[in-house]
C-alpha cells in the first residue's frame, strides 16, 4: 500500500512535468548592450537551469508559469516572469556589469588578476552543483537513532526525477567543457605563439584556430612536449603558406 502512494506520487510529478512546458532563449549582454556575455547562469523557479556559451547565448525550458533569473559573479537581476516575456526566442537581456570586448582600445592601466588555478577553484566552488553532480540511484540509509537500515527515499524520488536529472548531466557537461576550454586557451595564448615562433602577426589567429590542440594533449604534454607541438605545427603552417603562394603566383602568371 505504501509503495502504491509513493509510486502514485512520482507518476503524478512527471506527469505534471511533461506538460505545458515552453523554450526561452537569447542572449545575455553586458551594461552596453554590446559585448555577449559568457558562463551567466540562467535559472527558472522550476529548477531549469543553463548557462550561457561564448557568445553570451541561452535556451533553456521553461514552465509557463515560470519566472527566469539571471546570475553572473553571484549577483542575481530580478526574476522576470515568463507570461510577460513576448518573445521567447529572442529574450535578450543586459546586465550591469561591463565586459570589455577583444578589440577595445585602453588607456594605459595597471591591471592585478587572480591567476588561472584561482579562477579555476572559484569556477567549481560557484558551479558545484553541477561539477559534483552524480547519477542518483536506489541506495539505503541508516537510522542514526536506531542503527536500523532502510530504504533512501528522496534518493528514489531523485532517480524518477528524469528531466530535472538530465538537466544537471547537461550542465555538468557545459561546465566541464568550458571549463577545458579556458584551460586551452590559458596554455595556448597568443602571447606564447608570438614567443616561440617565426609566424607573422596577421596570421596568428589563422594559425591558432587551425592548430588549437586538445585538451588532453593540453593537460598530460609537458612543456617541452607542449612548445615543440607548437613549433612543428608552425613549420607546417609556414610551410603550406609558402606553398599556396607559389601555386597563386604561378596561376597568374600562366597565359590567357
Amino acid at each position: 500500500m505504501y509503495r502504491s502512494y509513493i509510486l502514485s506520487l512520482l507518476l503524478l510529478f512527471i506527469a505534471g512535468n511533461i506538460f505545458g512546458q515552453l523554450t526561452v532563449s537569447g542572449t545575455v549582454y553586458d551594461s552596453t548592450r554590446t559585448v555577449p556575455v559568457k558562463n551567466v547562469l540562467v535559472q527558472t523557479t522550476s529548477n531549469h537551469k543553463t548557462i550561457t556559451d561564448s557568445l553570451g547565448q541561452y535556451t533553456i525550458r521553461v514552465m509557463k508559469n515560470d519566472s527566469l533569473d539571471f546570475t553572473f559573479r553571484n549577483k542575481s537581476t530580478p526574476k522576470f516572469a515568463v507570461t510577460d516575456i513576448t518573445n521567447l526566442t529572442a529574450f535578450d537581456i543586459a546586465i550591469k556589469v561591463r565586459v570589455y570586448g577583444r578589440f577595445r582600445t585602453l588607456k594605459e592601466v595597471t591591471v592585478t588578476s587572480k591567476n588561472y588555478h584561482q579562477d579555476s577553484l572559484d569556477n567549481r566552488e560557484d558551479y558545484k552543483e553541477f561539477f559534483n553532480y552524480s547519477k542518483p540511484g536506489f541506495r539505503t540509509s541508516v537510522n542514526s537513532n536506531t542503527g536500523n537500515a532502510g530504504l533512501d527515499l528522496d534518493g528514489l524520488i531523485d532517480g524518477f526525477r528524469f528531466k530535472r536529472n538530465k538537466d544537471l548531466r547537461y550542465m555538468q557537461q557545459r561546465v566541464i567543457e568550458q571549463e577545458e576550454d579556458d584551460y586551452i586557451n590559458y596554455k595556448f595564448n597568443k602571447r606564447l605563439v608570438k614567443r616561440i615562433t617565426a609566424i607573422d602577426s596577421a596570421d596568428v589567429d589563422r594559425f591558432m584556430k587551425e592548430y588549437r590542440p586538445g585538451f588532453e594533449f593540453v593537460q598530460h604534454s609537458s612543456e617541452t612536449d607542449f612548445y615543440q607541438y607548437i613549433l612543428d605545427a608552425s613549420y607546417e603552417f609556414i610551410a603550406r603558406k609558402k606553398t599556396q603562394v607559389q601555386q597563386d603566383s604561378s596561376k597568374a602568371i600562366q597565359p590567357h
